[in-house]
């Protein structure tokens, strides 16, 4: 009896082991076909200041409310959630923290902007 019990556990366990590792290679397989789009979708060097700051341009646009790349918006909103999330008046460091990396980021992109700007102004 208990020799037919373990076998059943045993063979449960590879079961579930397989299907555990599937599931995971599954997973990884769409978080890097999802990295590969996101980063064709950006130009080479916005890819790559999403990489190093960790945030892509589209999250940081979304965490601090802003449609298009409009400096004293950016401003603006970045003040006003880096306060709101203070912890002295019972914020969220975590929360602040992601405001600080959007703002950089969005600095990063607009400077990103800028120096293409001046290269176009210059080949023209």
């Amino acid at each position: 009896q208990a020799k037919y019990l373990a076998q059943i556990i045993l063979v449960g366990a590879q079961v579930v082991g397989r299907a555990f590792m599937r599931a995971l290679r599954q997973e990884f397989a769409a978080s890097r076909a999802a990295a590969d789009a996101r980063g064709r979708s950006e130009r080479p060097q916005s890819a790559a200041a999403s990489r190093i700051i960790g945030i892509s341009l589209q999250e940081a646009q979304q965490i601090l409310n802003v449609s298009n790349l409009n400096p004293e918006e950016i401003q603006k909103n970045y003040e006003h959630l880096f306060k709101v999330n203070d912890k002295s008046v019972g914020g969220s460091f975590y929360l602040q923290s992601k405001v600080v990396r959007a703002k950089e980021r969005l600095d990063e992109e607009l400077r990103i902007q800028a120096k293409d700007e001046k290269e176009w102004k210059a080949e023209t």
